[in-house]
């Protein structure tokens, strides 16, 4: 039997942003991990313009390609972990473009959430992002990363380096994502 997918999506897009350092710490530790093909997902190479399709995402009647790709990639996924920073209390627009892109893809899939930011770790980001992904039916596992003060925990080469903590409970969260993949896949199959 073959593994699940897990895509890890890379939120910010922002030139000189820091957390595709996160990402790729995450893909690394779920790779480690081994319980999951893992799929770097990255939203500055996806480059999804503003929602422009003409009809309600709930059809999956996509008349532009960058949609169709997208859908194709979000449909690959059995899981995901969004990596996202705090921008003023909650995610970033780049995020929530994407969600609202696709619907059906997303439907009946486990999703971890990695936040970071100052004295916050992005628990407001994470917070605001729980009800959205509710709505598209993405199952939020209850364990999570939640990096304070991130710029800490990187190198002088930008590579971001964990401490014991932040491996402990990237781990935790990957084996909740697994376990409820499983049971998530009857449902997918019904």
């Amino acid at each position: 039997m073959s593994r699940p997918v897990l895509q890890v999506v890379a939120a910010s897009t922002r030139p000189g942003r820091k957390g595709i350092a996160i990402a790729r710490w995450v893909q690394q530790l779920a790779e480690a991990h081994g319980g999951f093909d893992v799929e770097l997902v990255d939203l500055a190479e996806v480059g999804l313009p503003l929602l422009d399709e003409p009809n309600h995402p709930r059809l999956g009647q996509y008349v532009h390609q960058a949609t169709r790709d997208w859908s194709a990639t979000v449909s690959r996924g059995d899981a995901f972990v969004f990596v996202t920073p705090e921008y003023n209390h909650s995610f970033p627009a780049s995020l929530k473009n994407a969600l609202d892109h696709l619907h059906g893809e997303w439907a009946d899939k486990a999703a971890g959430l990695v936040s970071y930011g100052g004295v916050s770790a992005g628990l407001r980001a994470a917070t605001a992002l729980k009800p959205v992904l509710a709505a598209l039916r993405l199952h939020t596992v209850p364990e999570a990363v939640s990096i304070p003060f991130f710029p800490q925990f990187l190198d002088e080469d930008e590579v971001f380096v964990a401490n014991a903590e932040l491996e402990a409970g990237g781990k935790a969260m990957l084996d909740e994502l697994l376990r409820v993949t499983g049971a998530l896949s009857t449902l997918r199959a019904a």
